[in-house]
Formats: structure tokens, C-alpha cells, sequence
């Protein structure tokens, strides 16, 4: 006797296997994405997958459960407005970062970034920076794109050194000093200090500096050229600077 039941269509249970174990290392490689982002890096790596199917895995497997961060409710007003960049290379960022190596001994990085590419320009790493050592490094940066018309630093004692002085007024660049104890003036940084941190030097063990300062370089390549954005429109800082910089040739 044949049960009528047995031709029924039987679902079979969604095989997501691979998408999931992508969407759950993408998650504990790079710590501040959320499910928006996640599902942009999966598309521009080439999975066929829909927003909701990956926003179900998403939660299914407790991503959105993850701590995130406080945000400020009110944020500081700067004691002036400072003007938004424009364009490329109209306005850089700079601040220091401090982490150690594995035997514990202390090491500097020193972040550069372009506030309207958002593209992590440089990132030298050694026991000790000075002014000399962040002139040297705007200046390298300078040559292969020219100066920026203003460059936003705190007080420290490495940015109001006559080096960087010196430099900023033969090169016509403007030093936009952020208040004392106000680290919410220069957002750009801290915004980009606070990856640096959580993405870089929170998962990786630094062997020696020499192994720092690879791990910390390519971790700045793959931010510049892999890295969607939500504030670029999903580009990666490398395709936003191609994109303007060819709108800016057009209307030459």
C-alpha cells in the first residue's frame, strides 16, 4: 500500500554552511562590524547572498549580542566649527597610538589619515617618535601626494615642536590644534584609533618591532583597499580616492 503522504514535497533544511562560517570569521577578524558591513564584504567578495538571509545568520549565531561600545549622547562642540574636507588631500589627521611587544616593551605608532578619502595615509611604529620623526613622515607622505592645506593635531609635545612648525609654514599647511583634554575635537583619529586598535593591535602578539611594523602595514593595506566603509557609500578608501580623483580631473 503506497501512503498518500510519501509524494508530498519534503523541504529539505537550508544548507548555509559556508556562508555562515564566513559571516562568523569575518566577525572575529574585524570586531567592529555589524551585520550592514558584514553583509557588504560578503557581496563584494562574490557570495550570493540577500540582506535578510545574512542579517537571520547573523543573529542566529548571537552576532548581535556582541558588546559594542557606549556612544555619546551629546557630542563636545569644537570651540569653533571646524569646516568638513571637501576634497582629497584638503585636510589630515594625525595622533599617536601606544602599545607594547610581546617581552613588554613599549612601542609608538603614529596614525595619519585623510579625513575625506578616510584612507589611512601612514603608519610608522617605533620604541620612540619625535617632532623630527613626524616631519619626516608628513613629508614623505607629501612628496607622492602633495601637502594638505590643514593638518588637525592635538597638544603634544611632538606636534608643537618647531620641526613640525617649520615644515607646516614653508609647506603653507595650517596646524588646527584641537582644545587641551578635548580628544573629541579631532573625530576623524579617534573614529580611525579606535579600529586601529580593535582590528590591529588587540589580535595580533608583535614578536619584535620589525614584526610590528609588518603586521601593523598590512593591516593598513587591507583597511585602504579592502575595508567597505558605510560612510563612503560601501567603497573601500582606495576606490572613494579613485572615484573623486577623477571627477576632480574632469572638471580641470
Amino acid at each position: 500500500m503506497i501512503v498518500p503522504s510519501s509524494f508530498y514535497y519534503q523541504p529539505h533544511p537550508r544548507d548555509d554552511r559556508a556562508e555562515r562560517e564566513r559571516i562568523r570569521a569575518i566577525a572575529e577578524t574585524r570586531v567592529r562590524y555589524g551585520c550592514e558591513r558584514i553583509h557588504t564584504l560578503m557581496r563584494r567578495e562574490g557570495w550570493i547572498i540577500n540582506h535578510k538571509k545574512t542579517y537571520r545568520i547573523y543573529c542566529e549565531e548571537g552576532l548581535n549580542l556582541r558588546r559594542k561600545r557606549p556612544r555619546r549622547r551629546v557630542a563636545p562642540m569644537h570651540r569653533e566649527s571646524r569646516p568638513s574636507a571637501s576634497r582629497i588631500n584638503e585636510t589630515w589627521s594625525m595622533d599617536f597610538v601606544a602599545d607594547e611587544l610581546f617581552n613588554g616593551r613599549r612601542i609608538r605608532a603614529l596614525t595619519v589619515v585623510d579625513n575625506f578619502s578616510r584612507e589611512a595615509l601612514a603608519i610608522p611604529v617605533a620604541q620612540r617618535l619625535t617632532g623630527a620623526d613626524v616631519v619626516e613622515t608628513v613629508d614623505r607622505i607629501a612628496e607622492r601626494r602633495g601637502p594638505p592645506s590643514r593638518i588637525q593635531v592635538d597638544n603634544g609635545s611632538e606636534f608643537i615642536s618647531k620641526a613640525l612648525d617649520k615644515w607646516a609654514y614653508e609647506n603653507k599647511v595650517e596646524l588646527d590644534f584641537s582644545r587641551p583634554g578635548k580628544p573629541t575635537d579631532n573625530a576623524f583619529i579617534e573614529s580611525f584609533n579606535g579600529s586601529f586598535r580593535d582590528e590591529c593591535l588587540n589580535v595580533n602578539w608583535f614578536l619584535s618591532l620589525d614584526d610590528a611594523r609588518q603586521k601593523i602595514e598590512d593591516w593598513r593595506y587591507d583597511y585602504n583597499a579592502e575595508r567597505p566603509h558605510q560612510s563612503l557609500g560601501g567603497m573601500t578608501p582606495n576606490e572613494y580616492r579613485a572615484k573623486h580623483s577623477q571627477a576632480e580631473f574632469l572638471e580641470l
